[in-house]
């Protein structure tokens, strides 16, 4: 079950078993991406190493808290294939997710359930194939102390299994921390009341 600071993804990129309908012939890719960049290049990748195929229909999600989407239908008829392959993403419950079905066109028509049905089916291949990982939504916190007060502050992040991205340990201390964020207001709260420490969220 999802609990409110947790969101699933997949680990790497993932290809599905082939479908066929009618001698065509449909590829489903999964690959997890941050942003539009890596989205673009995703299917830039692919419409390369299948430059002969007729379509290359896609949909991503990303984001955790709010989300944004695209489906694209890539020249088939109007939602009868970006949105079934979202279908998928959301049916598995991913994000931060690209999914991109290629047809190989084999030369009889499917008609727009038989097309909606080979999408939904490729999409779902890949996702099936994928790696899917339950992740944390995390706040990013920077503490600020005098090196004396060190020990106290690293017993504390230990205590609550807290993870440093960064730091700089001079005679001011800087450490940027990842806190799981159903945890975050309590840890706020702990360095808040901390003599000798500024927390700072980023």
């Amino acid at each position: 079950m999802l609990t409110e600071d947790t969101y699933k993804t997949i680990t790497k990129p993932s290809i599905g078993e082939l479908f066929k309908d009618k001698n065509s012939k449909f590829i489903g890719y999964a690959f997890p991406v941050e942003n539009e960049d890596q989205i673009k290049t995703h299917i830039e990748e692919v419409k390369k190493e299948h430059y002969s195929a007729r379509h290359w229909c896609y949909a991503y999600q990303l984001g955790t808290e709010t989300t944004n989407f695209r489906a694209n239908d890539d020249g088939e008829p109007n939602n009868s294939a970006g949105m079934p392959i979202y279908g998928q993403i959301q049916s598995f419950e991913v994000t931060n997710v690209l999914v991109i079905v290629v047809r190989y066109y084999g030369g009889v028509k499917l008609g727009v359930g038989g097309l909606i049905n080979a999408y939904k089916t490729g999409a779902q291949f890949a996702l099936e194939a994928s790696d899917i990982v339950e992740k944390t939504i995390n706040k990013q916190f920077i503490l600020k102390f005098e090196y004396k007060n060190m020990s106290n502050v690293m017993r504390i992040l230990k205590e609550n299994q807290i993870e440093i991205l960064n730091q700089t340990l001079e005679l001011d201390c800087l450490l940027e921390i990842s806190v799981r964020k159903g945890n975050a207001f309590k840890i706020f709260e702990i360095f808040d009341q901390f003599y000798g420490v500024e927390i700072d969220e980023l």
